[in-house]
């Protein structure tokens, strides 16, 4: 009763404090000047991190196992997975004032809805944990789906920043764009035309723009090099997990690979992001920025839409049971 208890208190605190960050980030973006709340989001997300790590530490006292066993827990430990991740650039930067790099934008969106999604009363069944299937009552339990959940975690972090690398990018080819069209439909005359180019010329030039483009580039190389950071962190986590997945299910099936849809789709994840790596070594960084973000829809298929099909060798992995 008392663990139960806490755990509901520790649930409601962390859920409490991300929703509080995303609503201070929100203001940081609409008044630069309040510079005190971009501590006060970053000590919300290390608060965040304790509570749900509070949170897991109670459950695994309670149930005697690592708290991996059914969607709930994965989730919960997906969100804990994101606040960890968030950490990486604040503790490498922490003794930088100025030009940090901040990843609540990210993090604590993922948090809200994963942690939102897993104590919703959608399914209040799955919060309950059942006894551990025979197969799952293993060492390899704590290797396998921890590597599989935080290599999830850092592979959609860094995909989300490709994503907003792409956004950025393409917002200045398509108001070229938007332009040109303007320039086709519209009836100018050759000294309207000339006026327009003048003035642009004239205004790349001056120090606003300039600076606004230089600020530009450096978001867009930051964006670039931190993407490419966690996704690498994600793909030798997902690489691990893969690998000790291979070992347990030879020890519980007899088989080291089954071509199972978990499986499977684990396999299609590790390829497009192997891809991305390399990618990312041998061309511009937005030809990688797109393959992550294809990436970014085949890890929710693999974490969850396969769960939804509840068939397979995982197919205790469905919405009452393990999901790695």
């Amino acid at each position: 009763m008392i663990f139960s208890t806490l755990e509901h208190i520790l649930t409601h605190i962390s859920f409490s404090i991300v929703s509080i960050v995303i609503t201070i980030h929100l203001i940081t973006l609409l008044v630069d000047e309040i510079v005190g709340l971009y501590d006060s989001s970053e000590k919300g997300m290390i608060a965040t991190f304790f509570c749900i790590t509070g949170l897991l530490v109670t459950r695994w006292i309670y149930l005697g196992h690592l708290p991996l066993s059914n969607l709930y827990e994965s989730l919960i430990f997906l969100s804990w997975s994101f606040s960890i991740i968030h950490l990486v650039p604040y503790l490498k930067n922490l003794k930088k004032q100025k030009n940090r790099f901040n990843l609540n934008a990210i993090t604590a969106p993922s948090a809200i809805f994963t942690q939102g999604f897993a104590t919703s009363g959608l399914l209040p069944e799955m919060h309950q944990s059942a006894i551990l299937v025979p197969a799952l009552q293993s060492h390899w339990l704590m290797m396998h789906v921890s590597m599989m959940v935080l290599g999830y975690a850092a592979l959609l972090c860094g995909s989300l920043l490709s994503v907003a690398l792409l956004v950025i990018t393409f917002r200045k080819f398509i108001r070229i764009f938007s332009k040109s069209n303007n320039f086709v439909h519209d009836p100018f005359s050759f000294g309207e035309i000339q006026y327009i180019s003048e003035r642009n010329n004239v205004l790349q030039n001056t120090p606003f723009l300039s600076s606004r483009n230089y600020y530009r580039s450096q978001l867009i190389q930051q964006l670039d090099l931190w993407s490419y950071r966690i996704i690498s962190l994600g793909f030798i986590f997902l690489t691990i997990g893969i690998l000790s997945g291979a070992v347990w299910a030879n020890e519980a099936w007899g088989s080291y690979w089954n071509w199972d849809p978990k499986e499977t789709w684990a396999f299609i994840t590790w390829t497009i992001f192997a891809i991305y790596l390399h990618t990312r070594t041998n061309f511009k960084s937005v030809n990688s920025a797109i393959v992550a973000s294809m990436g970014f829809l085949i890890i929710w298929i693999c974490y969850f839409g396969v769960n939804l099909l509840g068939i397979g060798l995982h197919s205790y992995g469905s919405f009452t049971s393990i999901s790695n």
